[in-house]
């Protein structure tokens, strides 16, 4: 029986589609509206010869490549950050490019991405708006509290700023203009905070019932949000094939081009997930602050790198043990990570010992 392959150049109005058999013969092409039916009448009298479809990753494919699913076709996910075109090619078009598609997946050589569950995927993008939320609200504190400071000459500090309704805001300034700013600005704070706490219990809900959510917070620096986020970023597990490929699609590993022991240019930093690697970053600045193991691998990092060069690689380090937690269904194990270094020294403990009557150490409420 013969294959055909279909490939979709998709854009934010119409999708082209350029449909080939397993010979590589061009069968037929049509520009289409982003409407479900339509593209699925046009693929209809192929459906039961469709070996596979491509559609490309733009912003807005959840729609098409859910909606095919959903009506029985075989889709998969072009990846563009991996695809290369021949750089002479004369002549290119929505035409070739959809042909191009097809053409990877005849010769089974198509770089493709993974599909999320649609049913989380909602569930995760939501988390990633808390983010977006939280650096809005950063924004506001920080114009407040200058403000305050060129206004007065004195600083203002966040907890008291925190705890203010937004008419003692208004009440810190005599001008009618800074006393309107500092009203709407604690009322915008006020705001963003009921929402991002709505973000964190509709996502909680759905985070406790994944398997890795409670075995992540085993790992020294992932709380709460952090374990969230790791645990809605990653879907499933099982497609990393060992730590150190989870680790580079949290972007905590080089990104470098050697060649002759000589570095010779940089390599997609971006390639991976961003909200992993805010998250894997998170957790080593809270692991070294608050885990004797990892403070004192960090140390030793430190003192023969820099500081960003031991914050990275414990990160790294935190991210290869949340693979092990999550593929191998265990909790955290500090030495299989840091061999060698779970004892700490008698130095170490009599300075936390020190620390703890002093009360300094991390905030149960944070």
């Amino acid at each position: 029986m013969r294959k055909v392959m279909a490939g979709m150049d998709l854009h934010g109005n119409n999708v082209m589609v350029g449909i080939v058999d397993d010979q590589g013969a061009r069968l037929q092409h049509r520009r289409l509206a982003c409407e479900l039916p339509e593209i699925i009448e046009f693929l209809a009298p192929y459906k039961a010869e469709l070996e596979s479809i491509a559609v490309e990753s733009t912003f807005n494919w959840y729609w098409l490549v859910d909606g095919l699913r959903a009506a029985g076709f075989p889709v998969v996910l072009a990846n563009p950050a991996k695809i290369d075109q021949y750089s002479g090619i004369k002549h290119a078009d929505d035409k070739n490019d959809a042909y191009f598609l097809a053409e990877l997946q005849r010769l089974k050589i198509l770089p493709t991405g993974y599909v999320y569950d649609p049913e989380l995927r909602p569930v995760r993008d939501l988390l990633r708006r808390r983010m977006s939320l939280m650096r809005q609200r950063t924004t506001l504190f920080l114009s407040a509290k200058s403000l305050h400071q060129r206004t007065t000459g004195r600083g203002l500090e966040l907890r008291r700023l925190k705890a203010m309704e937004p008419e003692e805001a208004a009440a810190l300034y005599t001008h009618p203009a800074n006393q309107l700013i500092a009203q709407i600005q604690k009322e915008h704070i006020d705001s963003l905070d009921q929402s991002i706490r709505q973000i964190e219990k509709a996502v909680l809900k759905v985070a406790l019932q994944q398997p890795y959510y409670q075995r992540l917070q085993t790992i020294p620096g992932v709380g709460i949000i952090l374990g969230l986020t790791i645990s809605m970023e990653v879907g499933n597990i099982d497609r990393f094939a060992g730590p150190g490929q989870f680790a580079s699609y949290c972007r905590t590993v080089d990104a470098k081009r050697i060649s002759n022991g000589k570095t010779k240019g940089d390599n997609n930093q971006k390639c991976g997930n961003k909200y992993l690697a805010w998250a894997f970053v998170e957790a080593a600045h809270g692991a070294r602050r608050f885990d004797a193991t990892c403070r004192r691998w960090y140390d030793r990092k430190a003192g023969k790198k820099c500081t960003t060069v031991a914050t990275k690689a414990l990160a790294c380090k935190l991210a290869k043990a949340a693979w092990y937690v999550m593929a191998k269904g265990t909790e955290y194990q500090a030495g299989k990570i840091f061999p060698g270094l779970t004892e700490p020294k008698a130095e170490e403990i009599s300075g936390e010992q020190a620390s703890a009557s002093k009360g300094v150490g991390p905030n149960p409420e944070d």
